[in-house]
């Protein structure tokens, strides 16, 4: 049996945080994973999903450049070279992975792990043992169990896809679904958003619902809210889509399912470690990460608390230094100022509380500022354009700022400052004493 001081579960953003952080203070790693490395946001998440939506972000530009003068066809979308090349980058972030860890010696096994006991993990055949040991095996989209539900893909199928269908529906108004939405149709397919909620993204503040919406409307996104998806029909090519009672829509050439996902933790030995589960998958962890077993942590998707890259890698990142070097004064994830944008058409971003929440806690404290503007980038359309928008929610006598939320181009980039400020306790009064930068979007 090997021994380890550190035994890693998952080559994701998180496990790998986690490992090259340790092994970066000398602790003995080893990371399991059988699939390349770098998890879902290397290769079915993050870096393909922006990859892809810059190339419809392109498209969207080139389509609108007539109006400053500027004399350019979009004829087509070559999306197997896109395909192609996306691919190899990812092969490459992979490569470096493999050869990073080897570098940094750590151990990596290319091969499904298992709990045997709270210390030990059997992989390919082989028994390894560690003091501590992490589960960061990410999640995977869910696929309800109805009628049908084989007829449809999933956004992990989307990245495999080597053209692109004439008519899509996609299940589920979430940020997966939606961006998938918004780089679809800006390709030229045919999209109809099917959902149970009862407006977009009900997640974040109502007022980016809301202006998104107007933006899908604009695109052509056909939308059908409040429809619970009952089954799909069909064969491959030609899927009809049921909902409630007697709704039928379609037929699509492809169904995406977007209605969220679940963690990774059925069957990697969770119940032989003696690990508190529950029932929808998820690991109950303390501050430091820590689940019901000493010695045995969580991290990531499968925790349920923000299941964003940035957040796993803080958090691996933290707990190797809690263990290793407590002289840099490491402190706990903190997941209640986390920003977070989606790759919408446009971009949406937020960072702190919504107005209900806000209202919630604060009551007839709470005081929110709104803006609506067109933006120079679209000042010459003739026609109707859907607004950039923002807002900025404060409580209390010094208007201590709670959140901010924006829809449109750039505010993906912009987001960032603003979030450092806000975990700061900066007040409206800071935002109004601080010069802005003009002629910009950020300034509002």
């Amino acid at each position: 049996m090997e021994e380890y001081d550190i035994l890693v579960i998952g080559g994701g953003s998180g496990g790998l945080a986690v490992a090259e952080r340790a092994a970066g203070h000398g602790a003995r790693v080893a990371v399991f994973d059988p699939r390349p490395l770098g998890g879902t946001c290397v290769n079915e998440g993050c870096v393909p999903k922006k990859l892809t939506w810059y190339a419809s972000h392109h498209m969207g530009h080139a389509r609108h450049a007539h109006e400053f003068g500027v004399d350019v066809e979009v004829r087509d979308l070559r999306y197997a070279d896109l395909v192609r090349q996306r691919h190899d980058f990812l092969r490459m972030l992979n490569d470096y992975w493999s050869g990073y860890l080897e570098r940094l010696g750590v151990h990596y096994v290319a091969e499904r792990a298992q709990l045997v006991d709270a210390r030990t993990v059997s992989a390919g055949g082989r028994e390894y043992r560690g003091e501590r040991v992490v589960i960061a095996t990410g999640g995977e989209p869910i696929v309800p169990r109805m009628p049908g539900h084989e007829l449809g893909a999933t956004s992990d199928d989307f990245f495999q896809w080597e053209d692109l269908p004439q008519s899509i529906a996609v299940i589920g108004a979430g940020y997966i679904g939606l961006e998938m939405a918004g780089m679809l149709r800006s390709f030229g397919v045919d999209v109809t958003v099917i959902a149970m909620e009862n407006r977009v993204l009900e997640m974040f503040d109502p007022m980016v619902s809301h202006v998104l919406e107007r933006h899908m409307e604009e695109q052509g996104i056909t939308r059908h809210l409040g429809a619970t998806v009952t089954g799909l029909e069909g064969t491959p090519g030609a899927v009809t889509v049921h909902a409630g009672e007697d709704q039928r829509h379609g037929p699509f050439e492809r169904v995406l399912w977007a209605v969220g996902r679940r963690p990774k933790t059925r069957d990697i030995g969770l119940e032989a470690a003696g690990v508190e589960i529950l029932p929808n998958g998820i690991i109950p962890v303390n501050e430091w990460q820590e689940t019901s077993v000493a010695g045995v942590f969580a991290l990531g998707d499968v925790i349920g608390k923000a299941p964003l890259t940035p957040v796993a890698i803080a958090a691996g990142r933290r707990l190797a230094d809690h263990w290793l070097a407590p002289e840099r004064k490491p402190v706990p994830v903190d997941y209640a100022q986390i920003p977070t944008v989606t790759f919408t058409h446009p971009p949406t971003g937020g960072v702190g509380l919504t107005e209900p929440a806000a209202v919630q806690a604060f009551g007839d404290s709470v005081r929110v500022y709104e803006t609506e503007f067109g933006g120079l980038a679209r000042a010459f359309a003739r026609d109707d354009v859907a607004p950039m928008a923002m807002k900025l929610i404060c409580a209390g006598e010094d208007e201590r700022v709670l959140g901010i939320h924006m829809v449109g181009d750039g505010v993906d980039e912009m987001l960032q400052g603003f979030a450092v400020a806000v975990r700061m306790g900066a007040t409206k009064r800071d935002f109004d004493l601080t010069i802005p930068l003009h002629p910009t979007s950020a300034e509002e």
